[in-house]
């Protein structure tokens, strides 16, 4: 074996190795590439912003339609295990809200309807006594003050698509409305009735090893809807009782108004409370500041009790989101979907962190070697378990 030979050094050192350079041509098509997928991600941002903003009472209006199929499909399925037909158990889950709701509009509507009457008859006596007491404070025009105000109410009553928003799209009179609701409720139904074929559906947009994560985090989504609703009525019971039975105590008028009213606002957590707090409020304030002061304590106190108790308790709970995340939710579906938003911010909140937990947060963790936070007890309470079985046990006999 020959030793190697070594070669000294020349004056001007070892010759450093050339540098890799690319063509010019390799730069100019890498460069148009990355343009050329900049605009195009820009167009579809633009393009998904624009049909976002088209579609936005079209979305809200489904997610309304799938929580109301969500609780046609739990009587569904309470009957199913009676050995009753689905689609008889969604009719009967139907006819039974129709029922509730029918009953409960027999017991309020007539005295409502005449307090309405009554509220929108004194309105412009009630609009100069409040200019009265405005004028008081401010120091301004009586007469000024009530002239304004009467173009308030006189600009809300001719137009008041300016302040229902989107809800205009689907028209503002009785017809737009009820044909609304009518497809709602149909499309809910037919959904309720027969879930199958939806699910497969849904499930197959899925490559077949994450059909059964899928199917779990529909399942999840399931499960906190079905809590909102029943934290929900728990919160409109409560909330509307108290308000009556406090207004009604003080001896303001027109309490079964300002009660089911503010009922009807705890959809919005924490600021409908505020806001169905107004109008009693200032009618107080046009008889005397000391009902006014008597009428703001009433509301302050049932506020107190709805966030202190029922919104951690019942829906927070129930959601497993922080009480401040559910307000800050609120506002933010708010501007995005308008005031139909303000109607489903929850359910498209509470979604929205299970798809961020499960498409984000579950995998980082595990990849990081870190334990994941087990399911609500709600979802492991053999639902999800008996589901999978179910679909197992269709995919042999079909197979």
């Amino acid at each position: 074996m020959e030793p190697p030979i070594i070669r000294p050094p020349d004056d001007h050192g070892d010759p450093e190795p050339p540098a890799l350079e690319a063509p010019p041509d390799a730069f100019a098509a890498s460069a148009r590439h990355a343009a050329t997928r900049a605009v195009l991600l820009a167009a579809v941002l633009v393009a998904a912003g624009l049909l976002f903003h088209e579609l936005v009472t079209l979305i809200a209006a489904g997610v309304i339609t799938v929580i109301l199929a969500i609780a046609l499909s739990a009587v569904a399925r309470r009957l199913e295990r009676r050995r009753v037909p689905r689609p008889l158990g969604a009719l009967a889950g139907l006819l039974g809200i129709a029922a509730v709701v029918g009953g409960l509009l027999a017991l309020v509507l007539p005295p409502l309807a005449r307090e309405v009457t009554q509220f929108f008859d004194n309105l412009p006596q009630i609009a100069d006594a409040l200019a009265q007491r405005m004028s008081a404070v401010t120091g301004s025009d009586p007469e000024a003050t009530g002239r304004g105000i009467e173009r308030s109410l006189e600009s809300a009553s001719e137009s008041p698509e300016r302040f229902l928003g989107p809800l205009a799209t689907f028209g503002v009179g009785a017809a737009g409305i009820l044909s609304s609701l009518i497809v709602i409720v149909i499309t809910a139904y037919y959904m309720a009735a027969r879930p199958g074929p939806l699910v497969r559906g849904s499930l197959r947009l899925f490559p077949p090893a994450r059909r059964e994560w899928a199917l779990h985090v529909m399942t999840r989504i399931r499960i906190s809807w079905e809590s909102w609703m029943k934290g929900v009525l728990v919160d409109m019971a409560v909330t509307g009782t108290l308000l009556y039975l406090g207004l009604l105590a003080i001896g303001l008028d027109y309490a079964i108004l300002f009660a089911a009213l503010s009922a009807l606002l705890v959809v919005v957590p924490y600021f409908g409370a505020i806001a169905g707090a107004f109008p009693p409020v200032l009618l107080a304030l046009t008889e005397s500041p000391q009902l006014a002061l008597a009428a703001f304590g009433v509301y302050l106190l049932v506020q107190q009790i709805e966030g202190n108790l029922i919104v951690p308790l019942v829906m927070a709970r129930m959601l497993e989101l922080h009480p401040a995340l559910i307000a800050l939710g609120v506002v933010v579906v708010a501007q995005l979907f308008g005031i139909w938003g303000l109607f489903v911010a929850v359910p498209i909140l509470s979604a929205t962190v299970i798809l961020a937990e499960e498409l984000w947060v579950r995998p980082l963790e595990r990849r990081h070697g870190l334990p994941s936070a087990p399911d609500d007890a709600r979802a492991l309470d053999g639902r999800f378990r008996r589901l999978l079985r179910e679909r197992r046990e269709r995919s042999r006999v079909e197979a």
